[in-house]
């Protein structure tokens, strides 16, 4: 696989000696129009971004971004929507990677060489499927790679030794650390210090694989990972939303304002 967007995203980032920021949003959130909006608004802040498509029981994901999938759901968003938002923000921002994320079920409904055909049709640069381990995911990952689509392997706190040493040769540009076990935007249950202890394991095995920190990254967390080669947030993004929703204000400008502090946090 040639080299990447998001390779050389994380490349430019350790040039600036600072972690990438990776933001995660629900597609047809709050409105298809809005989802879009707040893609191309936080674009100027963040490095890569994550698109999730819709799932109707998202197992690992917490109650703020269920919020972001029900509301995107009585929306009527299809995959077919999510593939249209994603086309129309790699249009106006090329040079930014985007992952689309999700569950096995609407790949497997769609058909795996349809699917990767509509993310590439859609200019997508990455794919994270959350229900899809390794070893099962290899053939899949394999298909991805002959389309220059980067899969996006997950390791957590629980990985044995010798099955992460598997996993990240086998991974491509980008490894997904869930830093505990719970769902997403649970507390943070450990501390900073020994989630970089356990990520640091993960950077011995092969220190040029970038990896990133995701799960419980909130304002008050994310400055306390300016070592790791990127941090995801994603539940505050889309409490932000409900929060915006509930004051009759506008989510655009808001989750905006909130990226920019989040950024400038790990500067």
């Amino acid at each position: 696989m040639k080299s990447s967007l998001i390779d050389f995203t994380f490349k430019k980032c350790r040039r600036e000696k600072r972690p990438a920021l990776i933001t995660f949003t629900v597609a047809g959130d709050n409105t298809k129009k809005n989802s879009l909006k707040i893609l191309n608004s936080i674009s100027k802040y963040v490095d890569i971004l994550e698109l999730s498509f819709l799932h109707n029981c998202p197992i690992a994901d917490g109650g703020q971004i269920q919020n972001s999938t029900y509301r995107s759901l009585e929306n009527g968003t299809t995959l077919k929507d999510t593939f249209k938002i994603a086309k129309s923000f790699k249009n106006k921002n090329p040079q930014k990677p985007l992952i689309l994320m999700g569950y096995y079920n609407l790949i497997y409904q769609s058909g795996e060489n349809n699917f990767i055909k509509n993310c590439k049709s859609s200019k997508v640069d990455g794919l994270i499927v959350v229900d899809l381990p390794w070893p099962e995911n290899k053939i899949f990952a394999e298909k991805c790679k002959k389309k220059s689509i980067s899969f996006v392997q997950l390791l957590s706190p629980t990985t044995s030794k010798v099955r992460m040493k598997k996993i990240i040769k086998d991974s491509h540009d980008m490894i997904y650390y869930i830093s505990m076990l719970s769902t997403t935007g649970g507390k943070l249950k450990i501390p900073p210090k020994k989630i970089l202890e356990n990520y640091s394991k993960i950077k011995k095995i092969n220190k040029n694989k970038n990896c990133v920190i995701g799960f419980g990254i909130t304002n008050n967390t994310i400055g306390s990972f300016k070592k790791a080669d990127g941090v995801v947030v994603g539940s505050e993004i889309c409490k932000e939303i409900t929060k915006s929703l509930k004051k009759r204000q506008n989510p655009v400008t808001n989750v905006n304002k909130m990226v920019k502090k989040m950024k400038d946090k790990i500067l």
